[in-house]
C-alpha cells in the first residue's frame, strides 16, 4: 500500500471515452443537481477532479475530497481510481448529494492498495476515523461486550470484556448488551463453576470466598479443587461456549447418573444444578432458529429519511441479543448502499461470524465477504436469503427494525417539540438544536470536577458529553464561581479555536451543516446556580470573546427548600423569573439539571474512589506490580514500608539495593 498526494497537476481536459468501470457507487439519486444556481462551485469542482484525474494509475485505491478548510467530505474506494475518480468529471447526471460534494472539493488525496479488497478494508477505517460529511456515518459505535475465558494463568478466569483483545484467551461473543453478558456469566458460572475474580485477588486468597459458598465457583483459589478438575471444567465451558453444548450436557448427565448409582448424592445433586444452569442458558430465546447455528442478521428500514439497521447476534444456536443502530446517510441514498457502507464500518474491529444474513443485496457482497474472510482467517458467507426459514428470520428481523425506527422518530418529535418550548421560554428567535448543561460538584474543595451534558433533538447526546478536572493553581478551595469560569473558559476557547463562528463562519456552517446533523456551537447554555454563578459563565465567555447574541445563556437557581418546581430563573439583561408550574418546558429543565448533576456527582464520587485506593508505592518510579507484591507481602502495610530503615529495605526478597534506596528516598524526601 503506498500513499500519494496530488498537488500542482496540469490541467488536463478528460476525454470523453466510457468505461464499464467507471459508474460510481455514490450516485445515490437521479434528481438533477440545479447547475444555473451553482454554476461556479461546481465548475471549480469539476476542474480540479480534472487535474487530480491526469496523474492516477488504473489500480485499485481509496481516494478522500476535501474542502478548503482541509476537512474531508468523502471517502471512497475504487478497483480503478482512474475510473472511479473520472466519473465525477465527465458532466454526467448526478445527484444533488454528489453535485454539492463535487462543488466544496478543492483537493483531494489518493492511497493505492495491492487488491480491492485492501482498498475496502482501509476506506471503512478512514470513514470511522475521519468522519466524512457525505458518507455514510456509523453512530453510537459502543464496543461490543465479549465472554473471555483467560488462558494467561494457570487457573483460568470467565469474565466479561470490552474493548481490544490484548489478553491471551478465548473471546466468545458479540452479545448485544452488557446485561446479556452478566446473565450469561451468572449461567456459567452456576454450570462450570469458573472463577471470575482478578489474578491478585485470587493469589491473595487465604480461604474461600461467598462465590464458592454460594456454589458459583470451585475454589481453585485454596485448592478446594485439584488442578486437573479445574482443567476439566475449563474444557467442558470451551466447548459449551464452542457449540458443542449436547455433547457437555450428555457428559454431565452421565456424570449425574454414575454419582447416583454410587450413592454419591451430593455430587448428582451437584451435576443436577449444572445441567439446570445450562438449560436456563439455552432456554432464554428472543427467537428460535433451526438452520442457523452462527450469524449476524442485518435487516435495514427506512422512513422520513432515516435509517433504522437492526442486528442480531446468534451464536451455538442461541440468539445472543440484538441492537439498533442509525447510522446518518443523505437521504438519496439507496437502502442497499446503505446497508453495504454500514457493514464494512461495523466489522472494522470486531471478526465476523461464518454467516452474515442481509435485508438487501448489496453491490459488493463478494469482495465484502473476500475481505471479512481475510480479516477472520476464517471463510464468510454473505447472503441475501430470499425463501426458506433463514427468509422468515430475515422478515422477524425487519419488523424490529420498522418497531426501532419508529420509536425513534415518534422520541424525536416529542423531543423537538420540548426543545420548542424551551426556546419559547427563554426567548430565543428559533428552538436550540444543542443545548449543554454545566455543572461542578468535590467536597470541600477536594477533588473537583466540572461537568458538561448535551441534549438535541435526539435525547441526550451522550457521545458528547465532557468532564473538567480543575487545573488553575489561583482555584481556591470550594470556588464555585471560580470552578464554572475556568469550566466554561476552556470549553469555548478550544470551541472558538477549532470552529470559529464570525459572520463568515456562520454562513459557511449553515451551508455545510443539513438541518438534520448536529452543530458543534450550542445554541443554549444552561448554568447550575443563580446570579453569581450566571455573572461569572458570561464572564468567562466575554473572556475568549463569546457574545451574549453568540449563545443564550440561562441560569438555574433552586427554590426554596431545593423543591422541584420552584426553580428561578436569570437571563443576562432580564430580571428574574419562574415558569408555570405544569409547563412542559419546565419539566425539561429539570431533566437536564438533574442529568447534569448526575453525571457531575458521578465523575466526582469515582475521581475521589481512585484517590482513596491510590497506593503511594505507585508514584515511585521502578516499582512494577512484582516489587509491589514483594515489598507489601514482606512487610504487610504501606506504613510500614514507609517507617522500614533502609536496611531493611534491602532484605526484602526480590528488592535490589538500587529499588530500596528509591522507595527510601521516596518516604523520607516526603517527610
Amino acid at each position: 500500500m503506498s500513499r500519494n498526494t496530488y498537488n500542482d497537476v496540469p490541467p488536463d481536459i478528460l476525454d470523453n471515452e466510457e468505461d464499464d468501470d467507471s459508474v460510481a457507487v455514490e450516485s445515490g439519486s437521479d434528481v438533477e443537481f440545479d447547475l444555473e444556481a451553482n454554476p461556479n462551485s461546481v465548475q471549480r469542482g469539476t476542474e480540479v477532479i480534472k487535474r487530480f484525474w491526469t496523474t492516477l494509475p488504473n489500480a485499485p485505491g481509496v481516494y478522500r475530497m476535501m474542502d478548503a478548510k482541509g476537512d474531508v467530505l468523502y471517502v471512497g474506494k475504487a478497483k480503478s481510481l482512474k475510473n472511479r475518480v473520472g466519473s465525477y468529471a465527465r458532466g454526467q447526471a448526478h445527484s444533488n448529494r454528489i453535485a454539492r460534494m463535487i462543488g466544496e472539493t478543492t483537493s483531494m488525496e489518493f492511497v493505492t492498495t495491492a487488491t480491492e479488497t485492501e482498498a475496502l478494508l482501509l476506506e471503512a477505517n478512514l470513514i470511522k476515523q475521519l468522519k466524512p460529511r457525505y458518507n455514510v456515518l456509523l453512530r453510537d459505535d459502543k464496543s461490543l461486550p465479549y465472554i473471555l475465558l483467560t488462558a494467561d494463568h494457570e487457573a483460568p478466569q470467565l469474565v466479561k470484556h470490552r474493548g481490544a483483545r490484548k489478553r491471551k484467551g478465548d473471546y466468545y461473543g458479540p452479545f448485544a448488551s452488557v446485561w446479556a453478558v452478566n446473565r450469561t456469566i451468572n449461567a456459567l458460572q452456576r454450570a462450570f463453576l469458573l472463577r471470575s475474580c482478578n489474578d491478585s485477588y485470587f493469589e491473595n486468597r487465604t480461604r474461600p470466598c461467598l462465590l464458592f459458598q454460594i456454589k458459583r465457583c470451585s475454589g481453585p483459589c485454596t485448592n478446594e479443587i485439584s488442578s486437573e478438575e479445574y482443567a476439566g471444567l475449563v474444557s467442558e465451558a470451551r466447548g459449551f461456549l464452542s457449540g458443542k453444548s449436547n455433547a457437555v450436557k450428555q457428559r454431565i448427565t452421565e456424570e449425574m447418573q454414575q454419582a447416583s448409582e454410587e450413592l454419591e448424592f451430593e455430587r448428582a445433586a451437584r451435576c443436577r444444578d449444572r445441567l439446570a444452569a445450562l438449560s436456563a442458558i439455552q432456554g432464554v430465546q428472543g427467537i428460535n432458529t433451526q438452520s442457523v447455528e452462527e450469524a449476524d442478521v442485518f435487516a435495514l428500514d427506512e422512513q422520513a429519511g432515516q435509517f433504522c439497521v437492526e442486528v442480531f447476534f446468534f451464536r451455538n444456536w442461541q440468539n445472543w441479543g440484538n441492537r439498533a443502530y442509525f447510522p446518518k446517510a443523505d437521504k438519496s441514498m439507496t437502502p442497499d448502499e446503505v446497508l453495504g457502507s454500514f457493514l464494512a464500518q461495523f466489522y472494522d474491529d470486531k471478526p465476523a461470524p461464518r454467516l452474515v444474513l442481509l435485508s438487501h443485496e448489496i453491490e459488493d457482497a463478494e469482495l465484502m465477504a473476500a475481505a471479512l474472510s481475510t480479516k477472520t482467517e476464517t471463510r464468510v458467507e454473505i447472503h441475501a436469503p430470499q425463501r426458506g426459514e433463514r427468509r422468515q428470520l430475515i422478515e422477524y428481523v425487519l419488523r424490529n427494525a420498522k418497531e426501532a425506527l419508529g420509536r425513534r422518530l415518534a422520541d424525536t418529535a416529542s423531543q423537538q417539540k420540548l426543545l420548542i418550548s424551551l426556546g419559547q421560554a427563554f426567548g430565543m428567535e428559533k428552538a436550540p438544536k444543542r443545548v449543554e448543561v454545566y455543572d461542578n460538584s468535590h467536597i470541600m474543595g477536594t477533588n473537583a470536577v466540572g461537568a458538561m451534558v448535551v441534549a438535541g433533538a435526539n435525547g441526550f447526546m451522550k457521545q458528547h458529553y465532557r468532564t473538567f478536572n480543575m487545573k488553575s493553581e489561583d482555584l481556591k478551595p470550594g470556588d464555585d464561581y471560580g470552578m464554572m469560569r475556568e469550566m466554561l473558559q476552556r470549553r469555548f476557547a478550544r470551541l472558538v479555536k477549532e470552529e470559529p463562528r464570525g459572520p463568515d463562519q456562520q454562513e459557511n456552517a449553515d451551508r455545510q451543516h443539513p438541518d438534520d446533523a448536529f452543530p458543534a456551537w450550542p445554541d443554549l447554555v444552561l448554568i447550575d446556580g443563580g446570579k453569581g454563578q450566571l455573572e461569572a459563565a458570561r464572564q468567562a465567555l466575554a473572556d475568549v470573546g463569546v457574545s451574549e447574541s453568540d449563545v443564550t445563556l440561562v441560569g438555574i437557581a433552586k427554590g426554596r427548600d431545593r423543591d422541584a418546581g420552584r426553580e428561578t430563573f436569570f437571563k443576562v439583561g432580564q430580571p428574574p423569573f419562574k415558569l408555570p408550574p405544569r409547563d412542559p418546558a419546565l419539566y425539561f429543565v429539570q431533566r437536564l439539571r438533574d442529568e447534569a448533576h448526575r453525571f457531575a456527582i458521578g465523575t466526582h464520587r469515582a475521581k475521589r474512589k481512585r484517590e482513596m485506593v491510590k497506593n503511594p508505592l505507585d508514584e515511585i518510579a521502578g516499582i512494577g506490580p512484582t516489587r509491589k507484591r514483594a515489598l507489601l507481602h514482606h512487610f504487610g502495610t504501606v506504613k510500614a514500608i514507609q517507617r522500614a530503615a533502609l536496611e531493611d529495605l534491602m532484605k526484602a526478597p526480590g528488592v535490589n539495593a538500587a529499588t530500596a534506596r528509591a522507595v527510601y528516598d521516596f518516604f523520607h524526601e516526603r517527610g
